[in-house]
């Protein structure tokens, strides 16, 4: 049985820039280039503007993810599910799912009522996690709106 901690973090700390930078190169061996580009200010996942999570197993950085409001988004009640990765030795073990549930939950107590992502399509095992979270394509938006790699979902959070 896999015994984990799930905590909230700063995206700024060291172990999210060391699980961002594998992403990253995961990201470059998928799609090629230099990963993903899109600007991400790590404040945004701060205060009212966002949380943060990561989750450790035996104190070692397994998995991460956040969600933040932001321009366009910030006028609206949307936020933007953002850097979401587990790490190979700790895929499918339910890490993405936990940290996701968190996501909406604490989204939800935020007064956000509506989750979105850019995924892409050199991602699938993330398109079906996160299709059969109930996540349904939305209109694209954002960074990579024009590109035909991009899958753009969102979710309606029940914020009873």
């Amino acid at each position: 049985m896999l015994t984990y901690d799930l905590r909230a973090a700063s995206y700024g700390s060291a172990d999210a820039r060391l699980l961002t930078a594998e992403v990253q190169d995961e990201y470059v061996l998928r799609y090629g280039g230099e990963g993903d580009t899109a600007p991400v200010d790590t404040s945004e996942f701060d205060g009212e503007g966002g949380r943060f999570f990561m989750v450790y197993v035996d104190d070692v950085p397994a998995a991460m993810g956040g969600w933040r409001r932001h321009a366009p988004l910030a006028e609206w009640d949307d936020a933007e599910i953002k850097r979401m990765y587990v790490r190979p030795a700790f895929q499918r073990r339910g890490l993405a799912r936990l940290i996701l549930a968190e996501l909406e939950r604490t989204a939800g107590e935020a007064g956000i009522t509506r989750l979105i992502l850019e995924t892409g399509l050199e991602q699938p095992e993330a398109i079906a996690m996160y299709r059969s979270a109930g996540y349904d394509d939305i209109p694209a938006f954002g960074y990579y709106a024009d590109s035909e790699l991009s899958v753009h979902l969102g979710k309606v959070l029940d914020v009873t």
